[in-house]
């Protein structure tokens, strides 16, 4: 038997981490897919429709990736402005292909800003009048 080294490890954390990892995104795919296949059936009933189950099935895939994608190019928008968390904008960014939607998430993104308490924020002082607070001016006097 060879002896365990440090290395294995963290070989075997890294591992427990990718799992841990498939096992969360797997979770969450199934959640996506039970809420896709909820909606499609209610909106099928609503409608007064039937749709076969390998169409639902293909729609929640197909959802499903779309979300993946759409979440990746968010992270990209994001990380290209220097930032590490995504912003509404980036979300309005990533529908500028389709216009209405484009529309109505800056329409909701101005009625969320208009709901949000107004907060004082500290303005930072002009270089200016920076340079008065330490004793310089632009207008300097003379004594004769």
């Amino acid at each position: 038997m060879d002896p365990v080294t440090m290395e294995d490890c963290f070989d075997v954390s890294d591992t427990e981490k990718e799992d841990d990892e498939e096992e969360a995104t797997a979770h969450l795919r199934d959640r996506f897919r039970i809420s896709t296949i909820s909606i499609a059936e209610s909106e099928a009933k609503r409608n007064n429709l039937e749709i076969s189950q390998s169409v639902i099935v293909c729609i929640s895939d197909l959802a499903f990736k779309y979300a993946e994608q759409l979440a990746d190019d968010l992270e990209l928008f994001a990380h290209h402005a220097n930032r590490k968390i995504v912003n509404m904008n980036d979300v309005i960014l990533s529908a500028h292909r389709n216009k209405h939607l484009a529309d109505t998430l800056r329409a909701f993104s101005h009625d969320l800003k208009a709901k949000e308490p107004h907060s004082e924020k500290k303005r930072k002082k002009s270089s200016s009048s920076n340079k008065e607070d330490k004793g310089f001016s632009s207008v300097h006097h003379i004594d004769p």
